[in-house]
């Protein structure tokens, strides 16, 4: 050990510092951990969303009857076919008008739910959870809900009790097309359902408008009410309001669940979706014609979202506005 002399004195040289050892990534390169996390969610996608798209587009463009390997190929004929069956272009201009119908009322619904408890000054936490809280629920449990106890056919059903306070007979709200009762059943299911979510939306929309402009406008003038929500509040829900309608639109279309459950088997008041399943799970299971069915409703659903997005300027700038 050296040492060092300081008036005289002899000291123990200071220890030279130990060089730190580099630490070790983990498992190398950034780039490794993330395939290494990511790797599950994309494999589990590709697997389970683009292969069976891509196979789903295969099978349009041949005979596959009863088998998922067909072989022999008959181009458009399928797409002919589809395109001429009276139940599937039926039930897409059916529920087109089912989409003109919902898409409003769900966003009215929607954005006046999120106003009143944008208001509130207290228990605002218990009623936004309250609202949210149906959006949780199967669409098939609440279905099973809405046909066995509310809207029963019997005089036991809720709504049949309540009409019958009033002197109303029973009424056989899922038993036939005509009046088409069963609108009503299904309207109010979906409604309660997904109306609490698109509140959500709104509700962190409503509470980023800086109360600036509504402090502006009062010193301008402007009325509470009817003025600063048409002039203030409703242009600063442009894009919330759009991103809404536009993920509705998508809903109506790919509506399944609720129709499948509380039609059971009828003829009538079929979605796309529920038509294409029995016409690829049917007697003739025909996945080629059902397959071209599915491409065909994509498109649309691309074609119309694209189209209402263009007329609500999704997707340009504010200059642009």
């Amino acid at each position: 050990m050296s040492t060092t002399t300081t008036r005289g004195v002899t000291s123990p040289a200071p220890a030279k510092a130990a060089k730190a050892r580099p630490r070790r990534r983990l498992r190398g390169s950034r780039t490794f951990n993330f395939w290494l996390f990511s790797a599950p969610f994309l494999i589990g996608l590709a697997v389970f969303v683009y292969v069976p798209i891509g196979w789903s587009l295969y099978l349009s463009f041949f005979e596959a009857r009863f088998t998922v390997t067909p072989s022999d190929f008959v181009g458009l004929g399928n797409y002919r076919e589809i395109l001429s069956d009276s139940g599937f272009m039926g039930s897409l201009g059916t529920f087109t008008v089912f989409a003109a119908f919902i898409v409003p009322t769900t966003w009215a619904l929607s954005l006046g739910l999120a106003l009143l408890v944008n208001r509130l000054r207290f228990m605002r936490a218990f009623y936004r959870s309250v609202f949210f809280l149906p959006t949780a629920c199967s669409y098939v449990a609440a279905s099973l809900i809405w046909r066995m106890s509310l809207f029963n056919g019997v005089r036991f059903g809720l709504a049949n009790t309540v009409l019958g306070l009033f002197g109303v007979d029973n009424t056989a709200w899922l038993a036939n097309p005509d009046p088409p009762w069963y609108w009503l059943v299904i309207i109010t299911a979906r409604l309660w359902l997904q109306s609490g979510f698109y509140m959500i939306l709104f509700l962190a929309a409503l509470q980023n408008i800086p109360q600036e402009l509504y402090e502006a406008a009062a010193i301008d003038g402007a009325r509470r009410g009817w003025q600063t929500f048409r002039y203030i509040t409703l242009p600063q829900l442009r894009a919330t309001s759009t991103a809404v309608v536009l993920l509705l639109l998508v809903a109506a279309y790919q509506a399944f669940d609720e129709f499948f459950n509380l039609l059971a088997k009828t003829t009538w008041g079929r979605p796309p979706l529920v038509e294409l399943y029995y016409t690829a799970l049917g007697q003739d299971q025909n996945y080629g014609k059902g397959s071209a069915g599915a491409v065909v409703l994509t498109v649309l659903i691309c074609v119309v979202t694209l189209f209402q997005g263009r007329i609500m300027g999704f997707g340009r700038g504010e200059e642009s506005k």
